[in-house]
């Protein structure tokens, strides 16, 4: 077995537009459903069912022998952060617009690509470098520090939340990447998804009867606290989609990880910026204020030129002499 991650960054890109195209249709499924039920409860049961489906590639990637690990703990941090990162996003998405929410998410490529020098050994250039900050410039403009709170969507923490989402994600992905070496993705699905049950499960314990929601008007802390109820029949076809779609985020986001470098893979999330905005429109008619186009199209650019480059750089190395050692 190979004992260094594998660098096929065709795949690893077209997985990542397949797993983020998956992601948009799942926050827009969710962000409808954020009025009737608590989140615990969607996200355990998009996850039990996105389990069945996971387990259904395990099988087509080797069988339940894959599943066994030697790194139990790292696999269970990781799992624990798409948890963290999940959570805080769609905490956000109940009460500010789906495009907003997402494009304040989209940090999180500028989160991988900066943390991948640390955490990878990756190596990133000042020209790569400042295009970065920039991005990071266009997520501080959709904050709109300058605005008074009343006259935002909602509050500054609730506008932070997707931030804390990006970090936990750029997080996750980045460890994917290191146990991408000795785990199939179907194998990486079903841990996050089991870490899903898991602490769905205990919220339930904890706060499933809804006590903590009484009396509360912020959507956010709604949707994170109300009690469970039985879904409705016609929002259990929503339900099974977002399962099967949960399955497929968690395989095409763990393979594109796996199969090619942080930084190279990380621009090309950035298709679910239009994405999000398309569905926003679509679904919700809600269009972005002028702070946020500003800030989306920061984004954009930065990672439009954190491709280029990438990309330039790449054949240059391709051309260069092999040398005898």
């Amino acid at each position: 077995m190979t004992s260094h991650p594998q660098n096929r960054a065709g795949l690893g890109i077209l997985f990542v537009l397949a797993g983020v195209f998956a992601i948009s249709i799942n926050d827009m499924l969710i962000k409808q459903l954020s009025g009737s039920y608590p989140l615990h409860e969607i996200v355990f049961l998009r996850s039990g069912i996105g389990m069945l489906f996971s387990l259904m590639m395990v099988q087509m990637e080797g069988g339940l022998g894959i599943l066994k690990t030697r790194r139990p703990f790292l696999h269970a941090t990781r799992g624990l952060l798409i948890v963290i990162a999940n959570m805080s996003y769609f905490v956000a998405l109940a009460a500010i617009p789906l495009a907003d929410a997402t494009a304040l998410f989209f940090a999180a490529p500028l989160f991988i690509t900066v943390l991948s020098i640390p955490m990878l050994g990756e190596k990133v250039g000042p020209m790569r470098m400042t295009a970065v900050l920039v991005g990071f410039a266009g997520v501080v403009i959709m904050q709109r520090p300058w605005a008074e709170a009343e006259s935002l969507e909602a509050s500054r923490l609730v506008l932070l939340l997707p931030v804390l989402s990006a970090l936990t994600y750029a997080l996750n992905q980045l460890m994917t990447r290191k146990l991408g070496v000795e785990s199939k993705a179907s194998a990486l699905a079903v841990y996050i998804q089991a870490t899903f049950v898991v602490v769905s499960v205990l919220f339930y314990l904890v706060a499933g009867d809804g006590r903590y929601a009484e009396g509360l008007d912020n959507p956010s802390w709604q949707f994170l606290l109300r009690a469970w109820v039985w879904p409705a029949s016609g929002d259990w076809w929503v339900i099974i989609g977002l399962g099967a779609n949960s399955a497929i985020v968690g395989y095409c986001l763990s393979q594109a990880y796996r199969m090619a470098d942080a930084a190279t893979v990380a621009p090309f999330e950035y298709v679910g910026l239009p994405l999000a905005v398309f569905w926003g429109w679509a679904i919700f008619a809600d269009l972005p204020v002028w702070e946020v186009w500003a800030g989306i199209a920061m984004i954009l650019g930065s990672g439009l030129f954190v491709f280029l480059r990438e990309r330039q750089k790449s054949r240059v190395i391709a051309r260069a002499p092999v040398r005898r050692r």
